[in-house]
């Protein structure tokens, strides 16, 4: 499934707290994006205890539990993970991951809060999770009955949000400032091949390893640098995340190259810094610059104007990095009034795309 209409986590938290007290809520999500972290967060939001069954790894025993014979007939005893005495928050995390007869076994769950003879404490939250099937993850179909007994909302990695929350629980400050410079590199589609891939998760689990070895701290050999950070992220944001860390004793350079304090570094050794503060250029840009033209305040127009030049000056030391700062990509593009200055100023940068 892949829903028309996206949230991020602030709002998907409050959707929760709306809609999951009285209805049964399934996020949809691409792996690594906290789907589970928020789902916990909601639980201590509402003051419950949270259980989390992981689908993938249920047989149906292990939802309406085993046969006991009692007197002349016999009944089944769920288990004891799930029957409870007081409410909770029942989290079915890759809920579309688990066979049919799994499914089957989830419905008077869901649809009549029982199993068997046991009713969930009067109170209970249930919560599905998931991820689609473009994310090259274990997804089975998921029935038409089962799905239209749930509330479907679609979840997005918000790199705003994330910032915040990985700067409250202390991550890494490469992996911080690295994203608050890059935020498109936060996440990334799963790839068709087997390779690791950027994802908040991914890039949680780099800030872990990173202060493990003590980065920052103490220098540490390339190569190890170099294979700490290929096994956690995209091949391109690795590469990218590598150029960052070269030029941390320039931390600044870009703001410097801005204000004119600096020069786009020309070196042939510098080529990575130059591609990543080219990107990094690119990304203020898309962040930075209004939509319409007519937004353009003031203070702004300054900017623009030394925009223009740095583009210039940068297709002067390398006219490919430069095509690919103002090249449009498959999910964004500078601002078409933008492109017209672009176009009219520097009409051979635009042309040889």
């Amino acid at each position: 499934m892949n829903l028309p209409i996206t949230v991020n986590q602030e709002e998907l938290l409050d959707i929760l707290l709306n809609v999951a007290t009285i209805r049964p809520v399934f996020i949809w999500g691409a792996p690594g994006i906290g789907k589970s972290a928020l789902v916990e967060k909601f639980a201590e939001e509402v003051g419950l205890p949270c259980v989390s069954l992981l689908g993938s790894q249920l047989a149906p025993e292990d939802i309406i539990g085993i046969p006991q014979i009692k007197g002349e007939t016999s009944e089944f005893l769920p288990p004891k993970m799930i029957a409870r005495k007081d409410p909770y928050v029942l989290f079915l995390d890759e809920l579309n991951a688990c066979s049919q007869e799994v499914q089957k076994a989830f419905y008077s769950l869901i649809h009549e809060r029982r199993i068997g003879e046991y009713h969930l404490p009067q109170g209970s939250i249930i919560i599905g999770a998931g991820n689609r099937a473009q994310d090259s993850a274990i997804v089975k179909t998921m029935s038409s009955a089962l799905i239209n007994r749930m509330f479907h909302v679609q979840m997005k990695a918000d790199a705003r949000q994330w910032i915040k929350w990985a700067q409250n629980e202390g991550l890494h400050s490469w992996v911080i400032d690295y994203i608050i410079q890059r935020p498109d590199h936060l996440f990334a589609e799963a790839p068709k091949t087997e390779e690791p891939f950027s994802t908040p998760r991914s890039w949680h689990m780099l800030s872990d390893a990173l202060y493990e070895y003590g980065a920052g701290t103490k220098d540490l050999d390339q190569n190890l640098l170099k294979t700490i950070v290929y096994a956690c992220l995209t091949p391109g944001h690795a590469g990218m995340f590598l150029a960052y860390t070269k030029n941390l004793k320039n931390k600044n350079m870009l703001a410097d190259i801005i204000a004119k304090n600096a020069k786009w570094p020309a070196a042939p050794e510098d080529r990575d810094i130059l591609y990543f503060l080219s990107q990094s250029f690119r990304a203020k840009l898309l962040q930075e610059l209004p939509k319409n033209k007519q937004d353009i305040s003031s203070d702004m127009l300054a900017f623009i104007y030394r925009a223009k030049g740095m583009i210039k000056e940068l297709s002067t030391i390398n006219f490919e990095l430069a095509q690919m700062t103002v090249a449009a990509d498959e999910y964004e593009a500078l601002p078409d009034w933008f492109m017209m200055e672009i176009v009219r100023d520097l009409p051979r940068l635009v042309s040889a795309k």
